[in-house]
């Protein structure tokens, strides 16, 4: 598929949920290229700011604000098999994005980022909520947490782990929605984890980004695209 952006440093995507104080100004410290999801433009204009794509079936993007974007931004895509943030995943080629305005709003909504992060693992993405910042785990990652700070680790699909630097660690452990999760650990110093599929959510704290960001950042490689 081709895609509308591609850039060699992290860029920051915004979608239609409500966005925390401060998060777009956090964000784009570390990723200052700024992608919107459909609606996801409104909250990238109030703050003065334009979006370089706006990508979707612009279903969320009202005709006022429409006119208010150069044409040459605004891509759409009016299939409607996949969301909108699948819709970007696809067709934004990135080492990293920073997803602002996925967590909170509507459950099922965020159920289906969730869904898109595992279905399209090959483009890494960390997304910042409220009080959560949430991404699915690479094969390997070191994240150098303070002792306490909660981890939960939920599967979407089985999945075998080793983690390390936990209060409840082990070498090899299967997880599996309705068999085991992960939820509830806490760190007791830099924390490693291994996984052999693209299937476990990461869910930390908030005031966690910025440093699972630079440990995703700086980790090589990445799950190989879905045929």
């Amino acid at each position: 598929m081709d895609k509308i952006v591609r850039k060699f440093e992290p860029i920051t995507l915004v979608g239609g949920a409500p966005l925390p104080e401060g998060a777009l100004a956090r964000a784009i410290v570390h990723a200052p290229d700024i992608v919107a999801a459909d609606g996801g433009a409104a909250p990238i204009l109030r703050q003065g700011l334009m979006p370089q794509a706006v990508i979707g079936d612009m279903d969320s993007l009202s005709g006022k604000l429409k006119a208010t974007l150069p044409a040459s931004v605004i891509y759409e895509v009016a299939e409607q098999d996949s969301t909108d943030f699948e819709k970007c995943l696809m067709r934004i080629e990135a080492p990293l994005i920073a997803g602002l305005g996925f967590l909170g709003g509507r459950l099922d909504h965020q159920l289906a980022v969730f869904h898109g992060l595992m279905r399209f693992a090959g483009q890494r993405c960390l997304l910042l909520g409220e009080n959560e910042t949430v991404f699915l785990c690479p094969a390997r990652l070191e994240l150098p947490l303070d002792a306490g700070t909660p981890v939960s680790l939920f599967p979407l699909a089985p999945v075998r782990g080793a983690m390390r630097g936990l209060k409840w660690s082990f070498d090899a452990l299967d997880f599996a929605p309705g068999h085991r999760i992960g939820t509830s650990n806490e760190a007791s110093g830099p924390v490693s984890l291994t996984m052999n599929a693209p299937a476990m959510l990461c869910i930390l704290p908030a005031h966690c980004f910025e440093i699972a960001f630079k440990a995703l950042r700086e980790q090589p490689g990445s799950w190989p695209a879905r045929a």
